[in-house]
């Protein structure tokens, strides 16, 4: 459903949102070892997140990165998702058909549909702050 790149940066903002309301900072190594990913991927992928403004960054001694604790409650998955995949997620066809839309459906348009709106509904209604205080309070993990 995601890209690759796109899971990644969803869980390293988790990641950041977690260690930002503990007051620390994070480096691309730390993030890439929580999230099992590539750290020059990680870093690459954060690169862009800080291009639009999700998440801080900061050079030095005490660098790394950071997103500001009056913003974590405010940066919703949709934003993460747009950030690195676009728009394709909501709009694209569940088949891959260059043209699929109410006057041209695919087989499975209308149940796709649904399923893509349900969606958009639960990227846009779920915020950082919420998942990382599952994963503060153990509820919920971002590896295996």
């Amino acid at each position: 459903m995601f890209s690759k790149a796109c899971e990644y940066a969803i869980k390293a903002c988790i990641f950041v949102a977690k260690s930002s309301m503990q007051n620390n900072r994070v480096t691309p190594k730390q993030i890439a070892e929580e999230i099992n990913s590539p750290v020059a991927f990680t870093a690459k992928i954060m690169q862009e997140l800080v291009k639009s403004d999700l998440v801080d960054s900061y050079r030095g001694a005490y660098g790394g990165f950071e997103i500001d604790k009056a913003k974590i409650d405010q940066i919703s998955l949709s934003k993460i998702v747009k950030v690195i995949d676009g728009e394709k997620l909501y709009d694209g066809c569940g088949l891959g058909l260059d043209v699929c839309n109410e006057n041209h459906p695919c087989p499975v348009h209308y149940q796709y549909k649904t399923i893509r709106e349900d969606l958009k509904q639960l990227l846009d209604s779920t915020n950082l702050k919420q998942l990382a205080l599952g994963i503060e309070n153990g509820l919920s993990y971002l590896k295996t």
